[in-house]
């Protein structure tokens, strides 16, 4: 189960990642973020947003039209 969950259903780029990014501040490092999305364009930006952060992409799955990203926040 993650430390938190943002639910970013029905926004587009560049709102999930922004929320995200956000989030994870409250997050303590170690700590995870599962991520909820609709945007197809998601996959994408969560793998370059957990490269260029540092941060760590545990699970991408797709199920339904959501996307859910577990990210384990390591800064």
């Amino acid at each position: 189960m993650a430390d938190q969950v943002l639910d970013a259903k029905g926004l587009n780029c560049p709102l999930p990642i922004l929320r995200a990014k956000k989030a994870l501040n409250s997050v303590p490092t170690g700590g995870t973020l599962e991520v909820l999305a609709t945007d197809p364009g998601a996959v994408q930006d969560f793998e370059a947003f957990c490269r260029t952060t540092g941060n760590e992409l545990v699970e991408s799955k797709s199920a339904g039209g959501v996307y859910t990203f577990l990210i384990r926040r390591t800064a």
